[in-house]
């Protein structure tokens, strides 16, 4: 059995137990569920692709066995299980709980088997995970719907209003109203991407270009100076590898960081969740990249925390979001913003595209559902000091978005 491992974020329990507990009680509610409901397409389709492809199905089938060996409580013993229990997901809303926070239950359901030798390659695969990322968005159009609000409410243990709730969240930062339907959410969605109040984060030193703001409500993760263009992502230590995190076709965009700086930070479950300019200038770049969900690093080991373990090596393979800003102040130039879809997040959506003026503070996007990090990538000698300084833990509290994060020369 495996160590326990870090937890980040606060999108899974620390304790395996109450992961296990769910996916049975899960795994329950999805067999008597699919008794009277008819399966989705989405999830026919990815079986017949399953079913088809003898490699995807032999890695599929191994890593599940793989993990049962192991001794680790699933919920399902076969593809076809599991694949029931993925269904029965497109029409769940997370409840929020203070005593078992299931916040990403897809990563919940494909914890273990991911991390198995067999799952390494499965996760890897382009089409097995255009076919995750299929599923993903479906319910991802299912958490911006009007019945994803089953638990907006204020009753207590689930409700994301209820008091418990609210000392997490501090919902009175928000624009919100008690006095409507679901407090004024249209979605699940809508609630989870929910909007500061006007000069709830204000934005530090406006005026002065030398002063850098977090782009997101974030706890610090790794800071790298010295980055490469090519490097090792998948080894123990994760460096940070430029080329794979802009992507071959944009070799040349980054060469221009070579030998320079990346500070990378997770958001938490009750984060804020939108993407704000870190320094003013003009959008010069902004591009999605198709990349994987469940791919983890076979240098961390098992790590029942899902990617938490794996965050430099998302960088280099998860769903991304890619916004370059060319800054006012032409000694620091451009700068990366690249915003990692981590598990669940199979949506980033770019909101400011090439070509847009945006002042340091201004929204660039946001998150849809689901664990998340991001990094901000400096090209070399711009950077004078980071406000934070590494090693940091697990517990690390969130650099406010628009909070003075670093100093440029």
């Amino acid at each position: 059995m495996a160590t326990q491992r870090q937890r980040l974020g606060g999108w899974l329990p620390e304790k395996e137990e109450q992961v296990a507990q769910f996916r049975k009680q899960f795994a329950a509610q999805a067999r008597e569920r699919a008794a009277t409901a008819m399966t989705s397409s989405v999830i026919d389709e990815f079986a017949s692709f399953i079913r088809e492809d003898p490699v995807i199905r032999m890695n599929f089938a191994r890593a599940i066995d793989e993990a049962l060996a192991e001794g680790f409580e699933l919920g399902y013993a076969n593809i076809d299980e599991c694949l029931q229990m993925l269904d029965a997901i497109l029409t769940y809303a997370p409840p929020f709980s203070e005593s078992s926070l299931i916040h990403c239950p897809v990563n919940a359901i494909l914890d273990w088997p991911m991390v198995m030798p067999s799952g390494y390659a499965l996760f890897r695969d382009p089409a097995f995970n255009r076919h995750m990322k299929r599923v993903l968005n479906v319910w991802s159009g299912y958490l911006s719907g009007p019945y994803s609000r089953v638990h907006l409410n204020t009753d207590a243990p689930n409700g994301w209003f209820s008091p418990e709730a609210d000392s997490k969240i501090g919902l009175s930062q928000f624009l919100c109203d008690p006095e409507k339907p679901y407090w004024g959410f249209s979605s699940w969605n809508h609630f989870f991407t929910r909007e500061f109040r006007p000069g709830a984060r204000p934005v530090a030193q406006p005026a002065n270009d030398k002063i850098i703001v977090s782009a997101c409500e974030a706890s610090p993760y790794n800071i790298k100076h010295d980055v490469r263009l090519k490097d090792e992502f998948w080894i123990k230590s994760q460096p940070y590898s430029l080329k794979e995190i802009f992507t071959a076709k944009e070799t040349a965009l980054a060469e221009r960081f070579v030998g320079g700086s990346i500070y990378q930070a997770f958001l938490s479950a009750f984060y804020y969740h939108r993407w704000h300019a870190p320094v003013s200038g003009t959008v010069v770049k902004a591009y999605l990249v198709d990349g994987t969900y469940y791919s983890d690093a076979e240098s961390e080991g098992e790590d029942p925390g899902g990617l938490n373990d794996s965050q430099g090596y998302i960088s280099a393979v998860a769903a991304r979001a890619v916004i370059v800003i060319q800054c006012d102040d032409p000694a620091i130039g451009e700068v990366g913003c690249v915003f990692i879809g981590m598990a669940e997040v199979s949506s980033c959506m770019i909101e400011a595209l090439p070509g847009q003026r945006v002042r340091k503070g201004d929204e660039l996007g946001y998150f849809q559902y689901g664990g998340s990090s991001m990094c901000l990538i400096f090209r070399p000698g711009v950077i004078d000091s980071f406000v934070v300084q590494p090693p940091f833990s697990k517990d690390e509290s969130p650099v406010k978005v628009n909070a003075h994060l670093a100093t440029a020369r």
